[in-house]
């Protein structure tokens, strides 16, 4: 007789936290001049030209080529493959937003109060991700 493990007991019940966010870019340089020269996000290192780590807060978002893992085929050009969200204190939102613009990224939606309390602003990266900078209001 085949015991079953109740749902509870599951192991990954352990996971305590995100450690890091992988992004299997197309463009590499692209990629690397928006989240390094245009976010600013502070590298952790690079672990080789198909891997890249950023340090964000208290995780890692690393950026790799698709082989790096595993030989998928790339996302096609204009399709999303994630959402990122980035959350910032109130004000920084609109800075981010004209960090943004002063760099020539175009924003899918400028700072815009939501009825859930937040205020969002969402743009794209290179690769076509879709990006939130957020805060609480």
């Amino acid at each position: 007789m085949n015991e079953q493990i109740p749902h509870s007991a599951s192991p990954f019940q352990a996971i305590r936290a995100i450690d890091y966010t992988v992004i299997l870019v197309r463009d590499m340089a692209a990629m690397r001049a928006f989240y390094g020269d245009i976010l600013r996000f502070s590298l952790l290192r690079e672990l080789s030209p198909g891997w890249i780590e950023y340090q964000i807060g208290g995780n890692i978002l690393a950026l790799s080529r698709p082989y790096r893992t595993a030989k998928d085929a790339p996302t096609p050009a204009g399709c999303a493959s994630l959402q990122l969200a980035f959350q910032v204190a109130a004000p920084d939102v609109d800075r981010c937003a004209d960090e943004l613009l002063r760099h020539g990224v175009d924003l899918l939606e400028p700072p815009t109060d939501q009825p859930f309390g937040h205020r969002t602003l969402f743009f794209r990266d290179p690769d076509g991700n879709l990006l939130e900078v957020f805060a609480e209001i």
